[in-house]
């Protein structure tokens, strides 16, 4: 039994893994006044981040069409699978899995089976790339979602923002908030773990810095561990710097977010995804 993973460009996982383990990805859109792009396709990351400040009106994300989804499950199905596994970003912050779902119901050639990954970013890659592992060493669709079920549990994404300014900007938070926020020097943290996102805040940098490693002690020893960040490599490389004890041999060390998620982040956000070890 042949099966397909496939997942979307918020997940964040290089290149070469993706490429290595035959993973689809299918890419959300990035609207800027007129402009419309792919994630990942036709605006490369750095491009996004120098540009970001800058971008007026702020950008908007959109997530993939049900015809993108039955399109990737009919060339997929062409090309040999006799099962599709579609891994997404929680649905608590995308309607991309919705827009999959609907693609599932309607494809009748072969079992399309869509799962809700409670992520965002790496949080969501570690799962797609442990499917794609699985896929590959011949295991059957259930055994793989069961494992993905479990490993969810320990899968945490966590990260400091250098400003709500974003958060607003692109419409997820009060304008006044934002602006409070902002007044106060307050420095906010976002918090993930099965499909619940939390929001915590401190005064400043320090401790926000703090807290993210604090969360890091709590969480540790780790099967996988990532630093993610949003258009500050600088930044990330002197924070694995500072906690590389933490890595395991195997993990990808330092993966810059997708503009699907920074447009929402904001340049300056850094953080960790990690799945702890039982």
């Amino acid at each position: 039994m042949k099966i397909a993973i496939v997942t979307d460009s918020t997940c964040d996982l290089p290149n070469p893994i993706v490429e290595k383990h035959g993973i689809t990805v299918i890419p959300l859109h990035i609207n800027q006044g007129e402009n419309t792009y792919l994630d990942g396709v036709n605006l490369t990351r750095e491009e996004f981040y120098a540009k970001l400040p800058e971008f007026r009106p702020s950008p908007k994300t959109a997530a993939p069409g049900t015809d993108v989804f039955l399109q990737i499950y009919e060339k997929l199905t062409n090309e040999g699978a006799s099962a599709i596994l579609s891994i997404h970003i929680s649905e608590t912050l995308s309607a991309t899995v919705n827009s999959a779902r609907i693609a599932a119901e309607q494809f009748t050639r072969v079992p399309v089976t869509v799962l809700d990954s409670s992520q965002l970013s790496l949080g969501t890659g570690f799962l797609v790339e442990r499917a794609a592992q699985m896929a590959q060493a011949g295991k059957k669709l259930e055994e793989i979602v069961s494992v993905l079920q479990e490993l969810m549990k320990r899968t945490y994404v966590f990260a400091s923002l250098k400003t709500l300014e974003y958060l607003r900007r692109s419409g997820r938070m009060n304008f006044a908030i934002a602006r409070f926020g902002e007044i106060l020097q307050i420095k906010p943290l976002l918090h993930m773990n099965m499909g619940k996102a939390t929001a915590h805040r401190t005064r400043t940098q320090k401790r926000a810095t703090e807290k993210l490693l604090g969360w890091l002690g709590e969480y540790a020893p780790y099967e996988k561990l990532a630093i993610v960040h949003a258009g500050i490599q600088e930044e990330a490389e002197a924070l694995y710097e500072q906690v590389r004890s933490f890595f395991p041999q195997d993990v990808v060390s330092i993966v810059q977010i997708t503009p699907a998620l920074g447009a929402h982040l904001g340049v300056g956000a850094l953080g960790f995804a990690c799945i702890s070890k039982e």
